[in-house]
């Protein structure tokens, strides 16, 4: 479970989950103070790295030789949709068709199969 407080400073917020502790915010043009990422970056970071690490693992269970991943990812909001961008660099010895598959394995890493899945929010005031 995590955790997001916000007192009186626009607009920090304190996140812990339990074990980690971080800070989110506004940019300066948004009337924050810029001092962590803003949620939206956040959203970003959780595709991005969830990418990584499912990439990652699966290129260690096969064995391949791969060196490096990296991937970008970008956010933009046209009307009601929201678009994610995704883009994937991997360094090391992998042939066109090892690729190929990274990038069906990427499809699926599991916070793109919750955002491309179907969504419930329950919420309630305590």
């Amino acid at each position: 479970m995590t955790k997001a407080s916000i007192a009186a400073a626009h607009y920090q917020v304190q996140i812990t989950n339990g074990t980690h502790a971080f800070i989110a915010d506004e940019p300066a043009d948004m009337g924050g103070e810029d001092t962590g990422p803003a949620p939206d970056s956040i959203l970003e970071a959780s595709l991005a790295s969830c990418t990584a690490i499912t990439l990652r693992m699966y290129a260690d269970r096969k064995n391949w030789k791969v060196t490096g991943i990296t991937v970008l990812v970008s956010l933009e909001r046209a009307d009601s949709k929201t678009i994610f961008t995704r883009e994937i660099a991997i360094s090391g010895e992998i042939d066109e068709t090892q690729r190929e598959r990274m990038l069906q394995i990427a499809k699926s890493c599991p916070v793109s199969k919750s955002l491309l899945g179907e969504i419930e929010i329950n919420s309630h005031i305590a």
